[in-house]
Formats: structure tokens, C-alpha cells, sequence
């Protein structure tokens, strides 16, 4: 390993998109930090709606956020430097060291990557100076015939920066020798060079009956298989964008049923996962309105493209049952861009997410919405408005509202220079409220109170950061145990098991 530039940098690819990459980094961090070796993620380009706010006031993927917890570390801007966010089929916000820098086309976005290659080799560079080791995440596959120009995702920044690779396929989705041996055959013989091992993801059964296969695919490429980590029923660790609509069975200790309409550049959904873990929720993410039988509450998300996603809701029939459900006594919650839309108007003149433009909202609260250029990017602290309950969030909105809904506000919040100021609106018959802030749901105490505003009784006591955190030891335990320390330490050069 002494022959790489940086040999305590790992980075992880994968075959395909979802193959374990994201989950792959989660555990190996939280293995080296466990033991004592201090670490760091790291992605170069990230294209995501989930998204999360740094204590320097930065944008990075919500992936590189729970890594980070892995590492027992927060988040910061040096972890993802380039975040795109879709808001087209077409075109996505370009997020560089944390901030917006406007609105790219793809091909717009091809021809500005090598300016960027300079600023993910000072963010990789400002890691490696300050941690142990950095594990880094691949983007999609490294054999994108039509994006290897230019590429700082993959093997453009392996190469860049001179860093060993491994590669993971997901064996549950079938062909994975084939997924295997094709993208390695697709690679540079330089790019070869520095694959020192395949994982391979999500195997149920024997494992010794994998063994021919792992014989043949080393003998057929020569690289070692690393390890084969089992499939892990009920793991959860949250998504970095894919939207997991796997429904949980529904039992009769579910008391509160919510649904979260999906439209097509839903955000930060990730903001629902507590609702989806909980024992006494039955929480549905909803694209078809024709799929609606009923609910306690109906929560709408944040959008990438608030007006599109606002078209789509009404143009789906979701606006008029949103109005039934609330006259037959359901409560609604919009966070972030589902808030905007629960007001009158929301107005986009200099087109920073669509055409200019107004669209007329929901109507169901008395507000409207402009957005500006300016990104609003802060972590927040608090309480709920007429109670001692905390709140704990992170607001991550380009627009502003205004209207006589916010003299009746959900949280009175405390902002970076100590000032309070009030938050969020409520209707006046309180069946329905909005606010910006993100991870509301993430607080026990709060949590029970909002749960309990939407008609659960008796909440039980659901601490949704413990139970992610028991998640990602329950996954650091099956990836170690294939893929033990001693093996790790030698793929990052870092000698031998260190005394704790």
C-alpha cells in the first residue's frame, strides 16, 4: 500500500447505484472509530434531495451526516463538497463547500466538473491532515462509459488523489459476478491497478456454498474477495436518496396512521423515517391519491421544486382530499416546501427553482411564499410554542413567508447571536401547521407532543437518535465480523490492531 499517495484513504465503489456503498462507509467508519483510530467519510459528488446542515452553516448529503455520526464526529462541509440537488429531469443545484452556486443542465454541469476537481482534492486533503484515515463514497458505478471525462466521483478522483479502491456489489438483486467481473473489465489497467478487493452485499444462506463463485471471480480477475456480508433483516439506516416504500405490517398496537404524499422531487424524506420506526405509527409514503383510504394526519414534505411538486399535488387530486380529510377531523403538517404550499401563494420571479412565476397554493394557511436567491442554511435550538419542550432542527429553504398564519407560531427558536424569534404557523382551528425546520420528529418529547396533536394517545417512548445509533453498531457488527479490523488496518496502511 506504501506505493499510493494517500494510503490511509480507502474508497468504496460500487457495481451499481444502491449496492451498498453508503452503508459500506457507515460501517467501516464506525469500526476504526470504535477502536480507537479517528476517521472520516468522505464524498466527492453527491447527487441527493436529502441533505443536511453543518455547524459552519454548509449543505452536505444527509449520507455524509449519519457517516460522520458513525465517526462519532459532526458533520462538516470538507465531508461532501459537491452536492447536487435534481430539480429537473434535466437540471440540478450545483452545491459547492456547502453553498448554492445556481442552477446546472447536465451538460452544462459536464463541462464545469474539472473546475471543481480542484476544490474535492482540497476538501479530501483538509481530512486527511486532521484524521487517522478517510473513508471514502463512490457515486453510482465507476463504469459510466459516458461520464468517465471529467469524472471526480470514482476513478477520476481515486487517480487524482492516489488512493486504493474497493469495489461492492449487492448480491439480493441477482448477477453479481457479472456485476462484478463487467466493472472491472470496463476499468483503465491504472484504474485496475488499485481495486484491492471486492465485498459483496445482502447474502442470505450458506455462505459456504458461495465459495466456488469466489474462487472463480478471483481466479477470473485476481482480486481478493474482502468479505460477504449477510443480509440483515429490519436494518435500518437512513437512505442517502432512494425512498424505501416497503410497507411494515401493519398490527393492532398501531394506533396513528399517517401518509406523506410523494411527489416527484420530494426532499429530506428522511425526516419521516422516526414515523416509519415507530411501534405505534403506520407511516406511508403515497405516490397515487387514488391509493388514499384514510389517515390521522397527512404530512407533506419539503420540494426541490416547490410550484412542479404543487402542480403535481393538485393535478394528482391530492389538494382535494387534503380538504376532506381535514373537514372530517385529520390533522395536516407541512415541512419546508410542503409548508410553502399550505399557504396562498408561492412566487418564483427571478427562477430560482422553475420558470417565473406564481402558483396559487392550498389556501390552508394564510401566508405566501417568495423565493429568493439567498439560501437560508441553520441549525436551530428552541422550544414549542406554549410548552417547555424542546426543539432541535435545521432549516435548509430558499424563500421567505409572510402573512397574518405567522402570528400564531410553532416555535419560539433562539438563532446564532442569541435572539429569539417565532417560527412556523398554525391555522385557527390548530388542524393544521407548517414549519421550515427539518428533524422535528427526531425528539422523544417533542415527538410524543406532536404524535399526540395528531391524535395518538399514550405515545409510548421512541428515542429515534439511540435507536439509529443501535443501528449502525448492529451494522458495524456484521461487517466486522467478515471483514475483521486486522484486514481493514491493512488496507489503509495503518500497521496493526492499535491498544485500547
Amino acid at each position: 500500500m506504501s506505493r499510493f499517495s494517500s494510503p490511509h484513504t480507502l474508497m468504496v465503489q460500487g457495481t451499481t447505484s444502491d449496492a451498498g456503498k453508503s452503508i459500506l462507509v457507515t460501517a467501516l467508519c464506525r469500526i476504526l472509530a470504535r477502536h480507537q483510530i479517528t476517521v472520516a467519510p468522505f464524498k466527492p459528488q453527491n447527487m441527493a434531495l436529502n441533505s443536511a446542515v453543518t455547524a459552519e452553516g454548509g449543505e452536505i448529503g444527509r449520507a455524509q451526516a449519519v457517516q460522520a455520526e458513525a465517526c462519532y464526529l459532526a458533520p462538516t462541509v470538507a465531508m461532501n463538497p459537491v452536492l447536487l440537488k435534481p430539480n429537473s429531469d434535466i437540471g440540478a443545484q450545483v452545491i459547492v463547500n456547502g453553498q448554492a452556486v445556481g442552477n446546472m443542465k447536465a451538460t452544462e454541469y459536464h463541462r464545469f466538473k474539472p473546475k471543481l476537481l480542484t476544490a474535492v482534492v482540497k476538501s479530501h486533503q483538509q481530512l486527511q491532515q486532521c484524521y487517522n484515515a478517510v473513508i471514502v463514497e463512490g457515486a453510482g458505478s465507476p463504469a459510466e462509459i459516458n461520464l468517465r471525462e471529467h469524472d471526480i466521483a470514482n476513478m477520476g478522483f481515486a487517480e487524482a488523489i492516489d488512493c486504493p479502491v474497493i469495489i461492492v456489489a449487492d448480491i439480493d438483486r441477482g448477477g453479481v459476478f457479472a456485476h462484478l467481473v463487467g466493472t472491472y473489465e470496463l476499468l483503465s489497467e491504472t484504474e485496475k491497478a488499485r481495486v484491492k478487493g471486492f465485498v459483496i452485499n445482502r447474502f442470505r444462506g450458506d455462505v459456504s456454498l458461495l465459495k466456488p463463485g469466489l474462487d472463480w471471480l478471483t481466479e477470473r480477475t485476481g482480486v481478493p474477495v474482502l468479505g460477504v456480508i449477510p443480509y440483515l433483516v429490519n436494518l435500518h439506516i437512513e437512505a442517502e436518496d432512494a425512498v424505501n416504500q416497503q410497507q411494515k405490517t401493519t398490527a393492532d398496537y398501531q394506533q396513528l396512521k399517517v401518509v406523506v404524499p410523494l411527489y416527484p422531487r420530494a426532499s429530506n424524506h428522511t425526516d419521516f423515517d422516526v414515523l416509519r420506526m415507530h411501534p405505534q405509527v403506520d407511516c406511508e409514503f403515497m405516490k397515487e391519491a387514488s391509493q388514499f383510504s384514510g389517515a390521522d394526519l397527512i404530512v407533506l414534505p419539503g420540494s426541490k421544486n416547490v410550484r412542479a411538486d404543487l402542480q403535481w399535488l393538485m393535478d394528482a387530486g391530492w389538494d382535494e382530499i387534503i380538504k376532506r380529510h381535514l373537514r372530517l377531523g385529520g390533522k395536516v403538517i407541512g415541512i419546508c416546501g410542503g409548508y410553502q404550499m399550505l399557504g396562498d401563494w408561492v412566487h418564483d420571479p427571478d427562477q430560482v427553482e422553475s420558470s417565473a412565476g406564481s402558483s396559487a397554493g392550498l389556501g390552508l394557511l394564510s401566508l405566501e411564499t417568495t423565493l429568493t436567491d439567498t439560501k437560508c442554511l441553520r441549525n436551530v435550538t428552541g422550544h414549542l410554542c406554549g410548552s417547555e419542550i424542546d426543539v432541535k432542527g435545521y432549516e435548509i429553504h430558499a424563500g421567505v413567508s409572510t402573512g397574518t398564519a405567522l402570528a400564531n407560531p410553532v416555535f419560539q427558536l433562539v438563532d446564532e447571536q442569541g435572539q429569539p424569534r417565532l417560527e412556523g404557523a398554525r391555522n385557527t382551528d390548530n388542524s393544521v401547521l407548517g414549519t421550515y425546520l427539518h428533524g422535528v420528529f427526531d425528539q422523544p418529547e417533542l415527538l410524543a407532543a406532536l404524535l399526540g396533536w395528531a391524535g395518538l394517545k399514550n405515545s409510548a417512548d421512541f428515542d429515534y437518535p439511540a435507536f439509529r445509533n443501535q443501528q449502525i453498531d448492529r451494522l458495524a457488527d456484521a461487517v466486522e465480523a467478515v471483514l475483521p479490523l486486522d484486514r481493514l488496518l491493512s488496507l489503509l496502511a495503518l500497521g496493526t490492531r492499535p491498544s485500547v
